[in-house]
Formats: structure tokens, sequence, C-alpha cells
């Protein structure tokens, strides 16, 4: 077994100001998309301005989608207590699925002012998240946040007593997502990017890829103990999310698949 490495989840204090690891890492997903944005910034005719204008809408999408998807699946009988614990940031609370919603609607606002097809711009979003999706399972991780399930497995780690569980062994949850969702994503979707594809191909590999991530590593993450298991007594919130993803990826790749058959059967002729 492996102990939880001991990390100070504040990254450094200025007085009575902390800046914790978390926050840091939101810091540095937007950062690096970026910076990869920037680079490929010609593939949609795009200046440097424009990727800087789409990094900013995106950052509102996620932030504002995030709190609102956490506070919506996860937190609804606490929002219905007190209205007001939905602007309370400082106490956490983030869902990937709001989010992605947000950042699909900042992308529909973005593509209608610069005359682009959706499919396009979220094609060219797609490669720039897996960064960010990484550092924040990192972030989770230091955080002190999604821990796994009892597990027997070498690498299993015993989790600090401040999270209120017990001294059994656990599943690393938040680093099997690290490299999953960040490391292997990021790489796939670069990697595919690099040419034209399809419309639609990379979003729905985006969707795919890492709707299969979630769904089989929520089986070794503890649900969210607020909800614990919601449907046939083994589906979490997270997997019951995760399906129209799986299905919205599915379409899209299936298209994507269908027009370029059509585009090389017309180029053929």
């Amino acid at each position: 077994m492996i102990p939880y490495p001991q990390i100070d989840p504040v990254a450094f204090s200025l007085g009575p100001v902390q800046l914790h690891w978390y926050g840091l890492m939101y810091v540095v997903g937007l950062t690096a998309a970026w910076w990869l944005g920037r680079r490929r910034a010609h593939h949609l005719g795009l200046t440097h301005d424009d990727i800087d204008d789409l990094i900013f809408y995106a950052a509102l999408g996620i932030v504002i989608g995030g709190r609102l998807g956490y506070v919506l699946f996860y937190g609804i009988d606490q929002l219905l207590t007190n209205p007001l614990w939905l602007f309370r940031v400082w106490d956490g609370g983030m869902s990937f699925h709001g989010g992605l919603a947000g950042v699909l609607v900042a992308a529909w606002l973005f593509a209608r002012r610069h005359r682009l097809a959706y499919l396009q711009l979220t094609d060219f979003i797609a490669p720039l998240v897996p960064i960010g999706l990484g550092a924040g399972r990192l972030g989770n991780f230091i955080n002190h946040e999604l821990p796994g399930r009892v597990s027997e497995v070498p690498w299993a780690m015993i989790f600090p007593p401040m999270m209120g569980l017990g001294p059994e062994p656990r599943h690393p949850s938040a680093l099997y997502e690290f490299a999953l969702e960040g490391v292997v994503l990021f790489t796939v979707l670069w990697w595919l990017s690099r040419k034209p594809q399809a419309q639609g191909l990379i979003s729905g590999l985006f969707l795919l890829l890492y709707g299969t991530f979630r769904f089989i590593v929520e089986f070794v993450r503890l649900p969210d103990p607020q909800l614990g298991f919601i449907a046939f007594g083994w589906l979490t919130m997270g997997q019951l999310l995760t399906l129209p993803m799986l299905a919205a990826g599915a379409l899209l790749v299936i298209g994507a698949h269908r027009s370029q058959r059509i585009m090389v059967a017309s180029s053929g002729r």
C-alpha cells in the first residue's frame, strides 16, 4: 500500500489570502488552452486576439456552468434550504458536466459572432480541453477530494483522516482520471486533429472517450455522499450524466464517418 502524499492543499499564503492548488489548476488549464489555441489559430482563420476572446468566453462558461451544474445535479437540497449557497464558490463544488454545458453555450455565442460552423469550432476546442481536465484532477487529489473505494491493489492509498474515511486503503481514483481524462484524451485528440477531419469527428471522440473513461472510473470512485447510488443500486450521478454524452458522441462520430465516405465517393467520380 502507498501512503497518501503529504501535500498542503494551500499553495501559498499572502497574509490572510490563501491560494489553493485546486484554484491554480484552473489557471494551468486555461493557460494551456490559450497557448495551444494560438498555435492552431490559423486552422480556423482566427487571430491571436480571437483566441484570447475565445478563452475568455470559455472561462466564463466553465465557471458559471460548472457551479450551476454542481448545484443542480449534486446540491439541489442545499440550494432549496439556502439559495445564497449558489454563490458560495469558495466552499467548493464544480461539475464537469455543467462546465461542459457552459463551454458549449460559450462556443455557440463565439461561433455566431465570428461566422463559424459550430462543429468546426467545437472540433477546434476539444483538443484544448484535456490538459485542463487533467490539471483539475490533480487539484482534486491534492485537495483531498474524490477518494476511491476500498481496494487491495498494490497501489491503493491510505487517505488522510481529515477526509472522514477509515484506515482502509483505497483506489486513487483522482489519479486514474488524471491519466485517462488528461494524458490519454489529450494525446489521442491532439494527434488526430493534426490533419483536417470530417466535421464533428473530434467533438464526437471527445464525448465518447471522456464518457467511457468517466463511466469506468466511477466504479472505483466513492459516490457523492449526499447522493449515494441513485439508480439500480450501482449507478452514480456521474455515470447517469455521462450517458447523454456517450449517445451524442456516437451520433457525431457516425455522422462524421458517413460524411467522410460521401466525400471520398464524390471525389472518386
